[in-house]
């Protein structure tokens, strides 16, 4: 991202509110995942929108029908993939937006685990 689109972006974000933090939010671990992050995220808005799609979906099919310690390990990286997104969003988002986040890291834990016990 070259330093006119990121003021662009910047000037985006500020006017259309969805940069908000909550107010004890002091900088921290929030600020380094999201500076760090950044260039992974540029990456991916740059990708045509199927692109993601088709790739988690590959990787959810690998973790819900290869047996094993694989399919366990797939669902983690999804579930991981997820958690992240979620910490970069949290401060924007509402109430039922943070639920559904969990719940669906959470499901994706438990079919990991599950999955890896042999049960599933």
């Amino acid at each position: 991202m070259t330093s006119g689109e990121h003021e662009r972006w910047a000037m985006n974000t500020r006017e259309s509110g969805a940069g908000r933090r909550d107010p004890g939010s002091d900088g921290g671990l929030r600020a380094e995942v999201e500076r760090r992050s950044a260039t992974l995220v540029v990456f991916l808005y740059r990708l045509p929108r199927w692109v993601l799609l088709v790739a988690v979906f590959a990787v959810l099919a690998v973790g819900m029908l290869v047996p094993g310690w694989i399919g366990a390990a797939a669902l983690l990286v999804l579930a991981g993939f997820l958690g992240w997104f979620a910490f970069l969003n949290w401060p924007t988002l509402d109430s039922s937006g943070k639920l559904l986040r969990l719940a669906g890291v959470g499901v994706l834990v438990a079919f990991a685990v599950d999955h890896a016990l042999g049960a599933f």
